[in-house]
């Protein structure tokens, strides 16, 4: 899965959050976008995965140089992020098993693998609601990362975990991303040290 960004811009009312913005995201390679804060790297994050249109240019998907139109872009996405929510009625298992009914998770996973890798099997049947702000995030980090996408998108990732959460995700990282696109909005080189490119905005 290659992505195009073309020419694009993006703005609120009257005030560009970033123009002319031209790159191209390979297959297999990890990007960082960085930026002071209120400089856009969420916005640019949204605008790629397809949440949030461009005002002009435009950022197309391809796989095999086989454009994907844009209505079906979803299906090849997985994003985490701070604003996203999960439904906190349901327990993390009941969730995954909703989660994974339109988003299928990688080939010889299953929930109870899945919460076994991220230390939650112990709670697998409590409501999310009565979750810790880290183990919720433990979720959102899950959903993405088990997901059978060829691009994982990930917002400020390490938001809310503790060491043990932070050693987790760099195992997560490192295990199930080696042949991904992903790409990392974030001021902390803890969260996008795999990267190889740096993508700042607000310059």
């Amino acid at each position: 899965m290659n992505i195009t960004v073309i020419n694009a811009g993006k703005r609120f009312n009257r005030d560009w959050v970033f123009r002319n913005l031209n790159i191209e995201l390979k297959s297999g390679m990890h990007y960082a976008i960085t930026g002071n804060n209120g400089s856009g790297k969420s916005t640019l994050l949204q605008c790629i995965a397809g949440a949030l249109y461009t005002n002009e240019g435009s950022i197309n998907y391809a796989i095999n140089d086989v454009a994907i139109k844009s209505e079906n872009q979803y299906q090849f996405i997985s994003i985490c992020a701070p604003y996203l929510e999960i439904i906190e009625e349901m327990s993390a298992m009941e969730f995954l098993h909703y989660h994974s009914s339109f988003k299928p998770f990688k080939k010889g996973i299953d929930p109870t693998s899945i919460l076994t890798e991220i230390g939650l099997i112990k709670s697998k049947d409590k409501q999310i609601r009565y979750y810790s702000s880290g183990m919720k995030q433990r979720i959102k980090l899950a959903q993405a990362f088990f997901s059978d996408t060829p691009v994982l998108m990930l917002d400020e990732p390490c938001t809310n975990l503790d060491q043990k959460g932070i050693d987790l995700y760099n195992h997560l990282i490192s295990t199930y991303c080696s042949n991904r696109l992903v790409i990392i909005s974030s001021n902390d080189k803890t969260e996008y040290k795999s990267c190889g490119e740096e993508i700042k905005v607000g310059v």
